[in-house]
Protein backbone atom coordinates (compact mmCIF):
# COMPACT_ATOMS: atom_id res chain seq x y z
CA UNK A 1 0.00 0.00 0.00
CA UNK A 2 1.37 3.41 -0.97
CA UNK A 3 2.13 5.89 1.89
CA UNK A 4 -0.51 8.35 0.73
CA UNK A 5 -3.13 5.61 0.41
CA UNK A 6 -2.20 4.29 3.86
CA UNK A 7 -2.54 7.78 5.36
CA UNK A 8 -6.02 8.22 3.85
CA UNK A 9 -7.03 4.75 5.10
CA UNK A 10 -5.87 5.50 8.66
CA UNK A 11 -7.55 8.92 8.64
CA UNK A 12 -10.82 7.44 7.35
CA UNK A 13 -10.68 4.64 9.96
CA UNK A 14 -10.08 7.12 12.78
CA UNK A 15 -12.98 9.27 11.64
CA UNK A 16 -15.20 6.19 11.59
CA UNK A 17 -14.15 5.29 15.16
CA UNK A 18 -14.72 8.89 16.26
CA UNK A 19 -18.19 8.93 14.70
CA UNK A 20 -19.02 5.61 16.35
CA UNK A 21 -17.86 6.94 19.71
CA UNK A 22 -20.02 10.05 19.30
CA UNK A 23 -23.04 7.94 18.44
CA UNK A 24 -22.60 6.03 21.70
CA UNK A 25 -22.43 9.18 23.84
CA UNK A 26 -25.58 10.63 25.43
CA UNK A 27 -26.96 13.84 23.94
CA UNK A 28 -27.09 16.71 26.43
CA UNK A 29 -28.52 20.17 25.73
CA UNK A 30 -27.12 23.15 27.67
CA UNK A 31 -29.58 26.00 28.27
CA UNK A 32 -27.81 29.18 29.35
CA UNK A 33 -29.46 31.95 31.38
CA UNK A 34 -26.41 34.05 32.32
CA UNK A 35 -25.20 34.48 35.89
CA UNK A 36 -21.74 34.50 37.46
CA UNK A 37 -20.78 31.31 35.64
CA UNK A 38 -20.88 33.38 32.44
CA UNK A 39 -19.52 36.52 34.12
CA UNK A 40 -16.38 38.47 33.23
CA UNK A 41 -14.48 41.02 35.29
CA UNK A 42 -11.62 43.47 34.84
CA UNK A 43 -9.58 41.78 37.58
CA UNK A 44 -8.85 38.08 38.09
CA UNK A 45 -8.69 38.56 41.88
CA UNK A 46 -11.46 41.11 42.47
CA UNK A 47 -15.13 40.42 43.16
CA UNK A 48 -16.48 42.97 40.66
CA UNK A 49 -17.74 41.49 37.40
CA UNK A 50 -20.58 41.64 34.89
CA UNK A 51 -22.89 38.64 35.03
CA UNK A 52 -23.99 36.84 31.88
CA UNK A 53 -21.33 38.42 29.68
CA UNK A 54 -20.04 35.23 28.03
CA UNK A 55 -22.24 33.29 25.57
CA UNK A 56 -22.85 29.56 25.98
CA UNK A 57 -20.43 28.70 23.15
CA UNK A 58 -17.57 30.31 25.07
CA UNK A 59 -18.39 28.26 28.18
CA UNK A 60 -18.47 25.00 26.21
CA UNK A 61 -15.28 25.82 24.27
CA UNK A 62 -13.50 26.13 27.62
CA UNK A 63 -14.52 22.54 28.44
CA UNK A 64 -13.16 20.24 25.72
CA UNK A 65 -13.16 17.40 28.28
CA UNK A 66 -16.94 17.55 28.47
CA UNK A 67 -17.25 16.50 24.84
CA UNK A 68 -15.76 13.15 25.80
CA UNK A 69 -18.73 12.68 28.15
CA UNK A 70 -21.62 13.72 25.92
CA UNK A 71 -22.61 15.20 22.58
CA UNK A 72 -23.29 18.79 23.54
CA UNK A 73 -25.44 21.52 22.02
CA UNK A 74 -26.12 24.90 23.58
CA UNK A 75 -28.90 27.49 23.56
CA UNK A 76 -28.98 30.97 25.08
CA UNK A 77 -32.37 31.29 26.79
CA UNK A 78 -31.52 34.47 28.73
CA UNK A 79 -28.48 36.47 29.75
CA UNK A 80 -29.10 37.99 33.16
CA UNK A 81 -27.68 38.04 36.64
CA UNK A 82 -29.95 35.84 38.71
CA UNK A 83 -30.86 38.75 40.97
CA UNK A 84 -32.79 39.90 37.88
CA UNK A 85 -34.56 36.56 37.35
CA UNK A 86 -38.30 36.90 36.79
CA UNK A 87 -41.40 34.84 36.08
CA UNK A 88 -41.28 35.20 32.30
CA UNK A 89 -37.83 33.58 32.15
CA UNK A 90 -39.03 30.76 34.41
CA UNK A 91 -41.96 30.07 32.11
CA UNK A 92 -39.84 30.28 28.95
CA UNK A 93 -37.24 27.96 30.46
CA UNK A 94 -39.75 25.36 31.69
CA UNK A 95 -41.54 25.29 28.34
CA UNK A 96 -38.27 24.87 26.44
CA UNK A 97 -37.16 22.05 28.73
CA UNK A 98 -40.47 20.28 28.15
CA UNK A 99 -40.05 20.66 24.38
CA UNK A 100 -36.52 19.27 24.45
CA UNK A 101 -37.27 16.47 26.89
CA UNK A 102 -40.05 15.22 24.60
CA UNK A 103 -37.46 14.52 21.88
CA UNK A 104 -36.23 10.92 22.02
CA UNK A 105 -32.73 11.96 20.94
CA UNK A 106 -32.26 14.22 24.00
CA UNK A 107 -30.92 12.32 27.01
CA UNK A 108 -30.39 15.12 29.51
CA UNK A 109 -30.57 18.88 30.02
CA UNK A 110 -28.23 21.24 31.88
CA UNK A 111 -29.08 24.84 32.83
CA UNK A 112 -26.39 27.40 33.62
CA UNK A 113 -27.70 29.92 36.13
CA UNK A 114 -26.66 32.60 38.57
CA UNK A 115 -26.49 31.46 42.19
CA UNK A 116 -28.62 34.16 43.85
CA UNK A 117 -31.91 32.58 42.75
CA UNK A 118 -30.67 29.23 41.44
CA UNK A 119 -32.56 27.35 44.15
CA UNK A 120 -35.79 29.15 43.29
CA UNK A 121 -35.52 28.46 39.57
CA UNK A 122 -34.69 24.85 40.33
CA UNK A 123 -37.78 24.43 42.50
CA UNK A 124 -40.02 26.08 39.91
CA UNK A 125 -38.71 23.59 37.34
CA UNK A 126 -39.10 20.77 39.85
CA UNK A 127 -42.83 21.50 39.88
CA UNK A 128 -43.37 22.28 36.19
CA UNK A 129 -41.11 20.20 33.94
CA UNK A 130 -42.67 16.96 32.73
CA UNK A 131 -39.86 14.51 32.23
CA UNK A 132 -38.01 11.75 34.06
CA UNK A 133 -34.84 12.61 32.12
CA UNK A 134 -32.08 14.35 34.11
CA UNK A 135 -32.44 18.12 34.43
CA UNK A 136 -29.46 19.69 36.20
CA UNK A 137 -28.60 23.27 37.16
CA UNK A 138 -25.06 24.57 37.56
CA UNK A 139 -23.71 27.93 38.64
CA UNK A 140 -20.59 29.56 39.98
CA UNK A 141 -19.48 31.77 42.85
CA UNK A 142 -16.51 33.13 40.93
CA UNK A 143 -16.68 34.69 37.49
CA UNK A 144 -15.24 32.90 34.47
CA UNK A 145 -12.26 35.31 34.41
CA UNK A 146 -11.36 34.88 38.10
CA UNK A 147 -8.39 32.91 39.43
CA UNK A 148 -9.60 29.42 40.39
CA UNK A 149 -13.02 29.95 38.79
CA UNK A 150 -15.41 27.26 40.02
CA UNK A 151 -17.81 27.49 37.09
CA UNK A 152 -16.01 25.16 34.65
CA UNK A 153 -15.88 22.28 37.14
CA UNK A 154 -19.48 22.84 38.23
CA UNK A 155 -20.60 22.80 34.60
CA UNK A 156 -18.51 19.72 33.83
CA UNK A 157 -19.99 17.92 36.85
CA UNK A 158 -23.50 18.92 35.79
CA UNK A 159 -22.87 17.45 32.32
CA UNK A 160 -21.54 14.26 33.91
CA UNK A 161 -24.62 14.09 36.15
CA UNK A 162 -27.07 14.75 33.31
CA UNK A 163 -25.33 12.05 31.23
CA UNK A 164 -25.70 9.42 33.92
CA UNK A 165 -28.76 7.16 33.80
CA UNK A 166 -28.77 7.00 37.61
CA UNK A 167 -29.84 10.67 37.57
CA UNK A 168 -33.18 9.86 35.95
CA UNK A 169 -36.44 10.32 37.86
CA UNK A 170 -34.81 12.16 40.77
CA UNK A 171 -36.46 15.50 40.13
CA UNK A 172 -34.51 18.59 39.14
CA UNK A 173 -30.93 18.56 40.45
CA UNK A 174 -28.33 21.21 41.30
CA UNK A 175 -24.59 20.50 40.93
CA UNK A 176 -22.33 22.73 42.97
CA UNK A 177 -18.95 22.16 44.62
CA UNK A 178 -18.84 18.38 43.87
CA UNK A 179 -22.28 17.80 45.44
CA UNK A 180 -25.62 16.89 43.88
CA UNK A 181 -28.61 18.52 45.56
CA UNK A 182 -32.36 18.27 45.13
CA UNK A 183 -33.69 21.54 43.75
CA UNK A 184 -36.45 21.38 46.38
CA UNK A 185 -34.03 21.24 49.27
CA UNK A 186 -31.03 23.33 48.24
CA UNK A 187 -30.44 26.95 49.18
CA UNK A 188 -27.62 29.48 49.09
CA UNK A 189 -26.23 29.94 52.62
CA UNK A 190 -23.19 32.19 52.20
CA UNK A 191 -22.68 35.39 50.22
CA UNK A 192 -19.33 34.53 48.60
CA UNK A 193 -18.04 31.07 49.64
CA UNK A 194 -17.84 28.37 46.95
CA UNK A 195 -19.44 25.92 49.43
CA UNK A 196 -22.48 28.19 49.76
CA UNK A 197 -25.05 25.66 48.49
CA UNK A 198 -26.46 23.41 51.20
CA UNK A 199 -29.61 21.43 51.95
CA UNK A 200 -30.13 22.20 55.66
CA UNK A 201 -32.98 19.75 56.23
CA UNK A 202 -31.80 16.72 54.24
CA UNK A 203 -28.23 17.12 53.02
CA UNK A 204 -27.11 16.43 49.44
CA UNK A 205 -28.51 13.55 47.39
CA UNK A 206 -25.04 12.50 46.29
CA UNK A 207 -21.69 13.51 44.92
CA UNK A 208 -19.98 13.85 41.55
CA UNK A 209 -16.20 13.59 41.62
CA UNK A 210 -13.57 12.54 39.08
CA UNK A 211 -16.37 12.00 36.57
CA UNK A 212 -18.21 9.54 38.81
CA UNK A 213 -21.75 10.00 40.11
CA UNK A 214 -22.83 8.46 43.42
CA UNK A 215 -26.27 8.80 45.02
CA UNK A 216 -27.01 8.12 48.67
CA UNK A 217 -30.74 8.82 48.88
CA UNK A 218 -33.73 10.20 46.99
CA UNK A 219 -36.46 12.68 47.83
CA UNK A 220 -39.97 11.38 48.47
CA UNK A 221 -41.96 14.53 47.68
CA UNK A 222 -43.84 14.54 44.38
CA UNK A 223 -42.02 16.18 41.49
CA UNK A 224 -41.88 16.71 37.70
CA UNK A 225 -44.21 14.19 36.00
CA UNK A 226 -45.96 13.56 39.33
CA UNK A 227 -47.20 17.14 39.83
CA UNK A 228 -50.51 18.68 38.77
CA UNK A 229 -49.01 21.90 37.42
CA UNK A 230 -49.22 22.42 33.66
CA UNK A 231 -47.69 25.71 32.48
CA UNK A 232 -47.86 24.98 28.74
CA UNK A 233 -50.55 27.67 28.26
CA UNK A 234 -49.54 29.94 31.16
CA UNK A 235 -48.01 33.33 30.33
CA UNK A 236 -47.97 34.95 33.76
CA UNK A 237 -48.04 33.90 37.41
CA UNK A 238 -50.23 35.17 40.27
CA UNK A 239 -48.81 37.99 42.39
CA UNK A 240 -47.41 36.64 45.66
CA UNK A 241 -45.19 38.66 48.02
CA UNK A 242 -42.93 37.80 50.95
CA UNK A 243 -42.76 39.70 54.24
CA UNK A 244 -39.99 39.23 56.79
CA UNK A 245 -41.02 38.82 60.40
CA UNK A 246 -39.23 40.58 63.25
CA UNK A 247 -39.78 41.90 66.77
CA UNK A 248 -42.42 44.65 66.82
CA UNK A 249 -43.26 44.07 63.14
CA UNK A 250 -45.37 46.76 61.52
CA UNK A 251 -48.74 45.43 60.21
CA UNK A 252 -48.81 48.28 57.68
CA UNK A 253 -46.41 46.22 55.55
CA UNK A 254 -49.02 43.49 55.27
CA UNK A 255 -51.69 46.02 54.37
CA UNK A 256 -49.41 47.48 51.67
CA UNK A 257 -48.90 44.25 49.73
CA UNK A 258 -52.58 43.31 50.00
CA UNK A 259 -53.61 46.76 48.76
CA UNK A 260 -51.19 46.21 45.86
CA UNK A 261 -53.42 43.29 44.82
CA UNK A 262 -51.29 40.41 46.05
CA UNK A 263 -53.29 37.19 45.77
CA UNK A 264 -51.07 35.57 48.34
CA UNK A 265 -48.52 36.49 50.99
CA UNK A 266 -45.77 34.40 52.53
CA UNK A 267 -44.68 35.63 55.95
CA UNK A 268 -41.20 34.53 57.03
CA UNK A 269 -42.20 34.40 60.67
CA UNK A 270 -39.98 34.12 63.71
CA UNK A 271 -39.21 30.69 65.15
CA UNK A 272 -41.94 28.24 64.17
CA UNK A 273 -43.40 30.74 61.70
CA UNK A 274 -44.88 32.79 64.54
CA UNK A 275 -46.47 36.18 63.90
CA UNK A 276 -46.26 39.42 65.87
CA UNK A 277 -49.62 39.99 67.67
CA UNK A 278 -50.69 43.06 65.70
CA UNK A 279 -49.83 41.30 62.44
CA UNK A 280 -51.73 38.19 63.54
CA UNK A 281 -54.79 40.31 64.24
CA UNK A 282 -54.76 41.67 60.70
CA UNK A 283 -54.09 38.26 59.12
CA UNK A 284 -57.46 36.92 60.24
CA UNK A 285 -59.33 39.76 58.50
CA UNK A 286 -57.26 39.43 55.33
CA UNK A 287 -57.70 35.66 54.91
CA UNK A 288 -61.48 36.13 55.23
CA UNK A 289 -61.29 38.33 52.13
CA UNK A 290 -59.78 35.45 50.13
CA UNK A 291 -56.08 36.36 50.27
CA UNK A 292 -53.97 33.26 50.96
CA UNK A 293 -51.41 33.72 53.72
CA UNK A 294 -48.66 31.15 54.28
CA UNK A 295 -46.60 30.98 57.45
CA UNK A 296 -42.97 30.14 56.74
CA UNK A 297 -39.90 30.70 58.92
CA UNK A 298 -36.90 32.97 58.80
CA UNK A 299 -34.75 30.43 60.70
CA UNK A 300 -33.39 28.65 57.63
CA UNK A 301 -34.34 25.08 58.50
CA UNK A 302 -37.02 22.95 60.12
CA UNK A 303 -40.77 22.58 59.65
CA UNK A 304 -43.49 25.09 60.42
CA UNK A 305 -46.10 23.00 62.19
CA UNK A 306 -49.83 23.29 61.58
CA UNK A 307 -52.05 24.40 64.50
CA UNK A 308 -49.21 24.28 66.99
CA UNK A 309 -48.14 27.55 68.63
CA UNK A 310 -50.33 29.37 66.12
CA UNK A 311 -54.02 28.54 65.66
CA UNK A 312 -54.03 28.26 61.87
CA UNK A 313 -57.63 27.02 61.79
CA UNK A 314 -58.79 30.24 63.48
CA UNK A 315 -56.54 32.51 61.42
CA UNK A 316 -57.20 30.84 58.08
CA UNK A 317 -53.46 30.50 57.47
CA UNK A 318 -51.47 27.79 55.70
CA UNK A 319 -48.09 26.44 56.83
CA UNK A 320 -45.12 26.07 54.47
CA UNK A 321 -43.99 22.82 56.10
CA UNK A 322 -40.20 22.79 55.54
CA UNK A 323 -40.07 25.06 52.48
CA UNK A 324 -38.13 28.28 52.94
CA UNK A 325 -40.04 31.53 52.25
CA UNK A 326 -38.84 31.99 48.66
CA UNK A 327 -39.79 28.44 47.67
CA UNK A 328 -43.10 28.66 49.53
CA UNK A 329 -43.85 31.68 47.33
CA UNK A 330 -43.25 29.62 44.17
CA UNK A 331 -45.51 26.79 45.27
CA UNK A 332 -48.23 29.28 46.23
CA UNK A 333 -47.99 30.99 42.82
CA UNK A 334 -48.52 27.66 41.07
CA UNK A 335 -51.21 26.55 43.53
CA UNK A 336 -53.21 29.72 42.84
CA UNK A 337 -53.34 28.76 39.17
CA UNK A 338 -55.33 25.70 40.27
CA UNK A 339 -57.43 26.78 43.26
CA UNK A 340 -58.06 29.38 45.96
CA UNK A 341 -59.28 26.80 48.47
CA UNK A 342 -56.93 27.01 51.52
CA UNK A 343 -57.47 23.34 52.40
CA UNK A 344 -56.43 22.16 48.94
CA UNK A 345 -53.45 24.50 48.92
CA UNK A 346 -52.37 23.18 52.33
CA UNK A 347 -52.46 19.65 50.90
CA UNK A 348 -50.13 20.80 48.13
CA UNK A 349 -47.63 22.10 50.68
CA UNK A 350 -47.53 18.70 52.35
CA UNK A 351 -47.33 16.90 48.98
CA UNK A 352 -44.68 18.93 47.13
Amino acid sequence: MKPYTYFVFVLFSSLQVSAQQQNKLPNVVILATGGTIAGAGTSSVGTAYTAGKLPIDALLNALPEARKIANLTGEQVASVGSQSMHDSVWLKLAKRINELAAKPEVDGIVITHGTDTEGETGYFLQLTVKTEKPVVLAGAMRSATAISADGPMNLYNAIVTASNKKSSNRGVLVCMNDHIFSAREVTKTNTTNVATFQSPNTGPLGTVFDGKVEYYHSILRKHTVQTEFDISQVNSLPKVDILYGYANMNPVLLEAVVNDKAQGVVIAGVGNGNLYPTVEARVKDITRKGVIIVRSSRTGSGRVTLNSETDDAALGTIVADDLNPQKARILLQLALLKTKDPKKIQEMFFKY
